[in-house]
């Protein structure tokens, strides 16, 4: 497969000690989806919140594929939900075709990537954009205990590192 490297650059995102933005959207598991909170999911314990492309995209394949492998969920003590602007109905069938145990946000609008300050523009297509993507850790205060945000297209967080802070918090 051949695909050009796209430099991102350095984004201003969410970093390590601050508090994340909080914001509800559809949350969809194999079965159905229901507006919820990230709030909602953090006051239960620690959150790995996973931004990737959208459904369908090879990033996002390839990274839920690695997280459902590295079972992380059945070690520590986290929550690991995903968020891209795919709809409700591409993220079932992900869920499915992808035999991963995880919810995933839907934001079409893209506007939780602008909290977070991780949204890039898609080239070649105007008006349309999606998270670079990235990876936050966050514990039950919405604190950022580890981020990892893509400085180029296509890239991927080192799993390894993501596995030691699970293993901190």
């Amino acid at each position: 497969m051949e695909f050009d490297v796209v430099d991102l650059g350095e984004a201003d995102h969410v970093a390590e000690g601050e508090v994340a933005p909080d914001f509800t959207r559809p949350l969809v598991n194999e079965e159905y989806w229901e507006d919820r909170s990230l709030s909602d999911l953090t006051d239960e314990g620690p959150v790995l919140l996973v931004f990737t492309t959208m459904d369908g995209a090879f990033p996002a394949t390839y990274v839920w594929n690695e997280l459902r492998d590295r079972a992380w969920d059945d070690e520590y003590d986290v929550e690991i939900v995903g968020c891209s602007i795919s709809d409700p109905y591409s993220h079932k069938r992900l869920i499915e075709e992808r035999e991963i145990d995880y919810d995933l946000f839907s934001d079409p609008k893209n506007t939780v990537a602008v909290e977070y300050g991780i949204a890039h523009e898609l080239d070649g297509m105007t008006g349309i954009s999606e998270p670079r993507p990235s990876a936050f850790l966050l514990d039950e205060d919405r604190t950022v205990e580890y981020a990892w945000v893509s400085e180029e297209w296509p890239e991927f967080p080192d799993y390894d590192e993501i596995e030691a802070a699970l293993e901190d918090v």
